[in-house]
């Protein structure tokens, strides 16, 4: 038989058992705070954009449901359309420099990294610390230096006898958006080279013992080992810098302000959609807030989309260790 004592303490333990469960659906209010916070800046624009963009707008003022006739407009009605065209071919030119330049450059100094060489800490600092700088610093901080006057590039470039080379960085629409994109490439290779070195550093140091003994050397052990193994950071760093790409605003803002200058040589998608939605100069008329929207729900879907095929594309040549 169970003494009452033992019967006592038994129970107990039950009790605060029970109570214990009976509490745990506290927990689940916590994330309540983050999740309010995340519908009213998130879910909720991005509904209300794409009901916005079925109406006609007077300034701020809804109209009457027009179906799809903004995002008629916008693809095929010019001023509309040409501007939309234009600032896609800028887009996809923004992903095409990075993916080269930027990503090409981290993944080089990442296997430099990864191969021990001397100053390997300062170097990780130094690379990158200019991620810490505000976007918008950077663009007032690069502002000035390409300034054709006084700027330190032209500068420098007359000291060392290059003076043939000077440019209106900014001012001539031949190199004003590859300066922009070469800028940003500048200010995110820190970041995507400590992803590679993370991919990098998760190899297992026996497959490339076991390829080096098997004759497996330099360009050879690097396409055949290394890359097949540090696809999966490979595949986040194109699916990071494609979404990028595509959102691309606050250092073109920065830099050239919001009219894609000059001759919108400079305009992005998301430039375009500011200028639709908030400003004017655009040939934009009263509708151009439901333009503004149709344009927002045109690069959420093509970003949406686009991320989805990469991915599984490039999931394709992933191979496990």
């Amino acid at each position: 038989m169970t003494s009452p004592g033992k019967l006592t303490i038994k129970t107990k333990t039950v009790f605060s058992a029970k109570k214990k469960r009976g509490n745990r659906w506290i927990l689940h209010l916590f994330p309540l705070p983050a999740l309010l916070v995340y519908s009213v800046f998130v879910v909720y624009p991005l509904f209300a954009a794409f009901s916005y963009s079925f109406f006609s707008w007077k300034g701020f003022s809804k109209g009457a449901f027009i179906g799809l006739e903004n995002f008629r407009r916008l693809f095929v009605t010019e001023p509309f359309s040409g501007l939309f065209w234009n600032a896609l071919q800028h887009n996809l030119l923004y992903f095409g420099i990075e993916m080269v330049v930027q990503n090409g450059i981290a993944f080089l100094l990442a296997y430099a990294l990864y191969k021990r060489i001397r100053g390997t800490g300062f170097f990780k600092i130094a690379f990158f610390l200019p991620r810490l700088l505000s976007v918008i610093v950077v663009g007032f901080l690069w502002k000035l230096i390409l300034n054709p006057n006084f700027g330190t590039l032209n500068k420098f470039l007359d000291l060392v006898g290059l003076s043939s080379w000077k440019h209106a960085w900014l001012g001539e629409p031949e190199t004003a958006l590859i300066t922009i994109i070469l800028v940003n490439c500048w200010f995110g290779i820190g970041f995507a080279t400590l992803i590679f070195l993370a991919g990098l550093q998760n190899i297992q140091a026996e497959l490339v013992e076991a390829a080096t003994l098997d004759g497996a050397t330099g360009w050879t052990l690097l396409r055949k080992i290394i890359i097949p193994l540090v696809m999966p950071s490979i595949t986040i760093m194109t699916v990071l810098t494609f979404i990028q790409s595509f959102e691309a605003f606050e250092l073109v803002y920065a830099m050239q302000g919001s009219m894609g200058e000059p001759y919108y040589s400079t305009d992005t998608l998301a430039v375009y959609f500011y200028r639709l939605a908030f400003g004017s100069g655009s040939g934009a008329d009263s509708s151009a807030l439901g333009l503004g929207s149709a344009l927002a729900v045109v690069l959420f879907a093509m970003i949406a989309l686009i991320t989805a095929i990469i991915m599984r594309f490039m999931r394709r040549f992933e191979v496990e260790q």
